[in-house]
C-alpha cells in the first residue's frame, strides 16, 4: 500500500508552513500527483483548574471566518520538545504553569494533505504565571466544567478537532 516518492517541487515556503507538489509512484505502479502542506507539528492542552473546569480559549479563525472555542495549543519551534511547547503555550494563552502534564497521545490533524501532527497533553496542578501574549493573538480565555465541556465536544457544539478529542480522550482517561 506504501506509495513511492519520485520527485518533489517546493512551491510555497511560509512562516510557518511551506507546500510540495509531489510525484509518487502508487502500489499499482501508476504515478499520481500529491500536494503537501508541510508544517513542523503542533501541542494541545486540555488544562484542568482545581474545580474541575477546562480553562478555554476563544480567538477569531480567520480560514473558519468564525470564533472558535478551543483548548490552549501552538505550534513547535524548530527542534523544541512537544512538553516544553505545551508549558509555553499554557503560559501565553492561559497565565498558567502545569505542575502535572500528561500525555494524552498524538494525532494527525488532515493526513490526506498536511505532516502537521498534534501532541496532546492534559494540564492539571496550575499555578498562574502568566507569559505576554503573542503579538497576533487576541483571546478570551473562560472555563467550564469538564462535564459540559464533553457535552458540546458530542452534540456538535465544539467545531475544533483538536478541542474535541482532546476533551474526549481527557474526559475517558477521567472515567466521564
Amino acid at each position: 500500500m506504501k506509495e513511492t516518492l519520485t520527485a518533489s517541487k517546493r512551491i510555497y515556503e511560509g512562516r510557518v508552513v511551506t507546500l510540495d507538489l509531489v510525484d509518487v509512484t502508487l502500489p499499482d505502479g501508476n504515478a499520481a500527483k500529491r500536494e503537501i502542506v508541510r508544517h513542523p507539528g503542533a501541542v494541545a492542552v486540555v488544562p484542568i483548574d482545581e474545580d474541575g473546569n477546562v480553562i478555554l480559549v476563544s480567538q477569531y479563525r480567520t480560514a473558519a471566518d468564525h470564533v472558535l472555542i478551543e483548548i490552549p495549543a501552538g505550534t513547535l519551534n524548530p527542534g523544541e520538545d512537544p512538553v516544553d511547547c505545551a508549558r509555553r503555550e499554557l503560559q501565553e494563552e492561559i497565565g498558567y504553569i502545569p505542575r502535572s502534564l500528561m500525555p494524552m497521545g498524538a494525532f494527525f490533524a488532515a493526513p490526506g494533505y498536511t505532516t502537521e501532527q498534534i501532541h496532546l497533553f492534559m494540564a492539571t496542578n496550575l499555578e498562574y504565571s502568566p507569559l505576554p501574549a503573542d503579538h497576533d493573538e487576541f483571546i478570551e480565555v473562560s472555563r467550564m466544567p469538564l462535564r459540559d465541556a464533553l457535552e458540546q465536544a458530542q452534540n456538535g457544539m465544539l467545531h475544533d478537532g483538536k478541542s474535541i478529542i482532546g476533551i474526549l480522550r481527557v474526559a475517558r482517561h477521567l472515567g466521564l
